[in-house]
């Protein structure tokens, strides 16, 4: 069964109010990865540097969306860079996205809008950046 293995712990980093740094790692394993034979164990390490989840500020947008899927939204940052591990292609990493939305109890109206929000909106960001870049 899906599930974090570790929680959530993070600092805002000193130069910005936007980016978020992890005092720990944040472990995540996907039944969906085991499902493919990719290995389901996703590590985001401590220092690890995440925008959490990049919801538009638009003020009904973000007020549905925002501050909903932080742990969620780190392993996604994670899967999208281009050395993870396990190093994934963009339609798996948003399904990784969905299904710990899922599994952490996200409602249907939370977790499709951000899902297609992600399909639709974040290709540009694939695999632009490596696991232990500062943003």
């Amino acid at each position: 069964m899906s599930q974090f293995i570790t929680e959530l712990d993070f600092r805002v980093k000193p130069d910005s109010d936007k980016i978020f740094i992890l005092n720990n790692s944040l472990i995540y394993y996907s039944s969906y990865l085991k499902s493919l034979g990719v290995d389901p164990i996703v590590n985001a390490p401590a220092e690890f540097n995440t925008d959490l989840a990049s919801v538009p500020r638009v003020p009904i947008i973000f007020a549905m969306w925002g501050n909903r899927a932080h742990r969620e939204a780190v392993i996604h940052d994670l899967l999208f860079r281009k050395d993870s591990q396990p190093n994934v292609g963009f339609w798996v990493a948003n399904r990784v996205l969905l299904e710990a939305m899922e599994f952490r109890g996200k409602p249907a109206i939370i977790r499709y809008p951000m899902y297609w929000g992600v399909c639709i909106g974040s290709y540009r960001f694939y695999h632009k950046r490596l696991v232990g870049d500062k943003l």
